[in-house]
Parts: C-alpha cells; structure tokens; sequence
C-alpha cells in the first residue's frame, strides 16, 4: 500500500502517524495492498481556494477528499481492487480550531479528519440522515479500533465526529 503524507502547511504535525493512521483505516475497510492514498496538510489560504474551487463555499474548511479509481472497501472475503484511492487534504489550522472548541487535543481531530476524509474517498457520504449515521458510526469505530491499536487509554473521550457538520 501507498500512503503519502505531505505536510506543506508549515504547522508541525506527526507524519508517522497520519501514515500509519491512513494504513489502519485501509487495512481496516480491506482497501487492495496496492493502492495508493495521498495525505496532504495545507495553510489556510489554499484550503480556502480548494473550498471554493470545488464546493463554491468561502473560507478555509478541515477537510476535503477527491477521489480518483472511486474504489470501494473490500469484503469479507475479498480486498478491493486496486488503484488510485485519491487525496486528503486538512488544514491544520481549523482543525486547531475545532478541536479547541470540541475539548480534545488538535491530534484527535487531525485523525477523525484523516479518517473521515478516507471515507469520503470510499465513497461514503453524510447528506442524509441514514448515511450520516453509517459514516459516523464507522468513523467512531475505526478510531476507537485505533487509539486501542496505539494503547491509548480507551476511557477517554476521544472525538467520533458526531459533532461536526462536515
């Protein structure tokens, strides 16, 4: 599997972890050992020229994805194809911001905007209230399954999302 992370936002950030993130919420939706995801942190400024760009909304957002292959998650019993996942892009900066506002730590939100920008990519979606909660919960799950994978302490609070009008 091909993860890239880029951090060109100038805000320090744990590439490590976003990688090994990224890899956990693929292995975890049995995305293909062959396909390629790029993880990309940007400023503030050309968070707001992709905003506006391609979802015609002013300012800065936390997270956009766009997908390529429009891959699928695997099965139980199959991985999905292979090819070009897609990108992630957050702005660390309003993610800052958020997590300021939701009580956790700016690291928390960084991984719930990785992964829920991942399951944009495979094609998961909140517009309607069923999908919303479909995503959400397996946004919830998939970050929990992580933080235990990390040994962090599970009593805590991390964030699932379910707060975010992403």
């Amino acid at each position: 599997m091909s993860i890239d992370v880029a951090n060109e936002s100038g805000v320090p950030a744990d590439e490590t972890r976003l990688s090994r993130l990224a890899r956990f919420v693929l292995d975890a939706m049995r995305v293909h050992p062959l396909a390629e995801l790029s993880v990309v942190l940007v400023d503030e400024e050309p968070m707001a020229e992709l905003h506006v760009r391609w979802m015609d909304e002013p300012g800065p957002t936390d997270v956009l994805s766009f997908p390529m292959d429009e891959l699928r998650p695997g099965g139980q019993d199959r991985p999905s194809e292979p090819g070009v996942l897609g990108d992630v892009i957050i702005c660390p900066q309003v993610a800052e911001r958020q997590a300021e506002k939701a009580g956790h730590s700016a690291q928390d939100e960084i991984d719930l905007l990785c992964t829920h920008g991942i399951l944009h990519l495979l094609g998961y979606d909140h517009a309607e209230p069923d999908e919303h909660k479909e995503m959400f919960g397996l946004q919830g799950e998939l970050l929990a399954g992580w933080r235990a994978s990390l040994g962090e302490d599970e009593a805590r609070q991390a964030p699932s999302g379910e707060d975010a009008t992403r």
